[in-house]
């Protein structure tokens, strides 16, 4: 168990079965009609795990994020900290503001904003721990976990930066980054569960 950021194909998005986000789609909807702007309706579909494709998105919350909100308040106002990573679903288009939703994801309403938004606060972060280029580009399933288990371990050796002070503060930048990018790239919803 445990909590996932993993996108989310049309037939699940529109899907009305238990883990379905039908009810999130129709209220996103209902709110984007009531906005004056068009509704989420071309959502691609999923497509075969193929893993390096960059067709997926799916990561586990694991480690600590202490690390990781002391860096946003050092270098986000405390909206824009809510706006990176407060949110329960993450759509590939701009919106002005964030659209709280009335369908229950947990303890509160749905928090919905736009990767456009999400992405200048990720990449204003990976520039101030100087993340490195070798951190994976697609997350098709849980490659950034397992390359900062690994991999990072191993690089933060040879080359010292900020980013290597803390790898979970790392891979919490790199996984907001890495998100945002996906979402826009595919045109699809990521959520949170």
């Amino acid at each position: 168990m445990g909590v996932y950021l993993v996108s989310v194909g049309a037939e699940e998005w529109f899907g009305d079965e238990e883990d379905g986000w039908g009810a999130v789609a129709s209220a996103l909807n209902a709110e984007l009609r009531r906005r004056g702007l068009p509704p989420y309706e071309d959502v691609p579909p999923e497509t075969e795990f193929a893993r390096g494709s960059g067709q997926a998105f799916e990561e586990k919350l694991t480690p600590s994020m202490t690390g990781f909100l002391a860096l946003c308040q050092m270098h986000l106002s405390r909206e824009e900290t809510e706006i990176l990573c407060g949110w329960a679903v993450l759509l590939p288009f701009s919106l002005d503001e964030e659209i709280w939703l009335p369908i229950d994801s947990g303890d509160h309403e749905t928090m919905v904003v736009g990767a456009p938004q999400v992405l200048p606060l990720a990449e204003k972060l990976a520039a101030a721990v100087d993340l490195p280029p070798e951190t994976p580009a697609t997350c098709d399933n849980l490659d950034l976990s397992m390359w900062f288990r690994h991999q990072a371990q191993e690089l933060a050796t040879t080359r010292t930066g900020a980013w290597s002070k803390d790898l979970d503060t790392a891979f919490y930048v790199a996984l907001f980054l890495r998100a945002a990018e996906h979402s826009i790239r595919r045109g699809c919803p990521i959520v949170c569960t």
